[in-house]
Parts: C-alpha cells; structure tokens; sequence
C-alpha cells in the first residue's frame, strides 16, 4: 500500500524551478531514499511532504491526505529529522523532548515517561540533564532522532540525516534507522552519500537539477549500470554526487 504519493510534482522559487514535474509513490515499511547533491530538489520534495511549504503544482498525498488541504492531519502523524541543528540551547536534553511533546498534545506525566525510553533508544540516558552544547555532534544528530520519535510516527522523514558526522556517529545513527526500519516505520531520507543510500534504502530515486532520473533498488541500479551508486549517478546525469 502507497503511503506518500506525488504525480506531476512542481516547485518554483522566485521563476526558478527547483522541482521540475516528478512523480514517485512510497510504500508503507519502505525505506525511501532520495540521493543527490545539494541542490537536486532533495530538500524541497521533503518539504513539501512534510506540510510546510506549498507546491507549485502537481499533488502530493500522504495516508491519503492532500499536504494542501489537510496539512494538520498529516503533520499529527510523521516525525521529521531536521539536516539542521535546531535543539533548544537553553533547555537540557530531557526537557528538550518534552517541550517538542506539547506540539502533539502530549500530556506532561506522558512525556515524562517517554523521554527516558527515547534517551535510552538513542543511547543518551546519562546525558538526561545535560546542556546541549555539553553534547558532541553525534550525541546531538542522536537528540534529534529520539525528538523526532516523540509522536510515535508512521513516516519519519530524515533531511541529510548524517552530515558533518565522522564515520563511527554516522554508524550509529544507521544502526538506530535500521532498528525502526525493522519496525516498520517508513523512512524517507535524503542523502549524498552513497553508502547510506546503499545501507538503508530499499529504494532510491536519483535526483539532478529538479527531475528524478531513475528510480529502483541500489542492487538493480548498480547491476543495470555497473559500479557504485556514485557511478550510476555520474553515468546517468554527466556529474558527482560531489558538485
């Protein structure tokens, strides 16, 4: 069954076109990657999926829902992992969770007992009453994950997930994704790496200048081409995932 839908997808910014007319469908329990370098589109698909900004044309659909004309309903239901840092500095770990918990209506003694299931999930507990710029890079893409979560989510939806992480943070935040992909949270990520695509995706779009440019498993796309799936990006769109 579709989950996230989009047909004719279109985005123009100031007579710029950073979306140019895509269309994709998402299943439920996918893990749904969208792989290219920055300014692909990446981040304005997920925008738009995520309710917070209108398309130009097209529809998208998510649990059935228009993000245009029922952008609450949708909002109530998907947990979002911002490519930004946006933690509250003046408020410790656990009680950034709780007060992202208020924007879900979640009642206070509720949220109390979540927070340490969270922490624990993401490996924070000790870190409870900490400050966040007490917390290295990794422990704070962690903070964000187990923030995301706070709503028990169908869709989580993840922007560059692991950037600016050295290798052994970035594991560990693979290691988390799988565990919910296992439980049949629905991901949709967007990532320039490669190896992510490859580790976590069941599939990926190949996004250049707007427009999707292939979409299937990483084992097909890397059979039907040869190579990686940086080299299928370069052989299908003349460019790196680097530019």
């Amino acid at each position: 069954m579709d989950i996230i839908t989009a047909q004719g997808l279109i985005k123009d910014y100031n007579g710029f076109r950073a979306v140019s007319g895509i269309d994709f469908a998402i299943s439920r329990g996918e893990c749904f990657g969208f792989l290219g370098p920055n300014g692909a589109g990446k981040t304005t698909v997920m925008r738009i999926i995520s309710c917070f900004m209108p398309p130009t044309g097209g529809s998208v659909s998510v649990f059935g829902r228009d993000v245009v004309r029922d952008p609450s309903g949708i909002k109530a239901s998907i947990g979002i992992m911002p490519q930004d840092n946006n933690l509250d500095p003046d408020l410790n770990v656990t009680e950034n969770l709780l007060v992202y918990a208020r924007y879900f209506d979640i009642r206070n003694k509720d949220a109390r007992r979540l927070a340490p299931v969270l922490l624990e999930f993401v490996e924070l507990q000790d870190k409870a009453t900490a400050k966040i710029d007490q917390l290295s890079g990794g422990m704070k893409h962690r903070l964000l994950l187990a923030r995301a979560l706070v709503n028990n989510p169908e869709i989580l939806i993840l922007d560059e997930p692991t950037t600016g992480l050295d290798p052994h943070s970035r594991r560990a935040v693979w290691e988390k994704l799988k565990h919910l992909k296992s439980r049949k949270t629905t991901l949709l990520l967007t990532t320039h790496y490669m190896e992510e695509a490859e580790r976590l995706c069941d599939r990926v779009a190949i996004m250049d200048s707007g427009r999707i440019v292939a979409v299937d498993t990483p084992a097909n796309l890397t059979a039907r081409h040869g190579g990686n799936l940086e080299d299928v990006y370069l052989k299908l769109t003349g460019r790196s995932l680097a530019d």
